[in-house]
């Protein structure tokens, strides 16, 4: 199934990217299609994590989600479709809601992605990179969002526009940690101030791209 990666990039750099352990936190409308970039680019050992379930309201973006899995839970329906692109990839599921008390559940891995929502996890697992010499992108703010050709990668000390960037800042300097994390960004400024997030498709999967292209990049240099 690779043929055409070998032809792009060679079997030694595949045979790189398939040794690779990658965690990915949340699998939304971003995780699930950085999943799906990775399993397709040859990574063969995931884990995911996720303790929501789909809902209708995740149609509209959501690559994982389908009407026959609503109400099912997101890693396990995630588990079932990236094996189905490649069964022999080893894929890991935890379904739970990462915190500060179950972060004992994770592991060693090379990469880690957070494609979370929630601003305590996101600071918890820079720590847990930092603390296992582990490579991490975090995904920041795609909700509100409309122009995809926005999004790019940079560092959260470069991110502006973005309220939970800003919040992740503060947070991040609050803990004496260094504020040149890898991020995928959007300088767009929210279509609106409603509480809810509102969102579409096309900047959260750019997003899960970019989240996946950066692993994949920086693995074969």
């Amino acid at each position: 199934m690779f043929e055409r990666i070998i032809s792009l990039i060679g079997t030694e750099k595949l045979a790189k990217i398939q040794k690779q352990r990658v965690l990915i936190v949340g699998l939304g409308g971003v995780g699930g299609i950085a999943a799906e970039t990775l399993v397709r680019s040859g990574i063969k050992y995931l884990t995911i994590i996720d303790g929501d379930t789909f809902a209708a309201s995740n149609l509209n973006r959501q690559v994982l989600s389908f009407t026959d899995n609503i109400g099912q839970s997101k890693v396990e329906v995630g588990k079932k479709y990236l094996q189905n692109i490649n069964p022999d990839c080893q894929i890991e599921v935890i379904d739970a809601f990462l915190t500060d008390n179950n972060q004992d559940l994770l592991k060693e891995y090379d990469y880690i992605i957070d494609a979370c929502d929630t601003l305590n996890t996101k600071l918890l697992l820079i720590k847990y990179a930092k603390k296992k010499n582990s490579k991490i992108i975090t995904a920041l703010g795609m909700g509100k969002k409309l122009d995809p050709s926005l999004v790019k990668i940079t560092t959260l000390d470069q991110t502006y526009n973005d309220p939970l960037a800003k919040n992740l800042r503060l947070l991040v300097k609050k803990n004496h940690l260094d504020g040149s994390i890898p991020v995928v960004f959007s300088p767009e400024k929210p279509i609106n101030k409603e509480q809810e997030i509102a969102s579409m498709m096309p900047v959260p999967a750019t997003a899960g791209i970019y989240l996946a292209s950066f692993v994949i990049n920086d693995i074969i240099k």
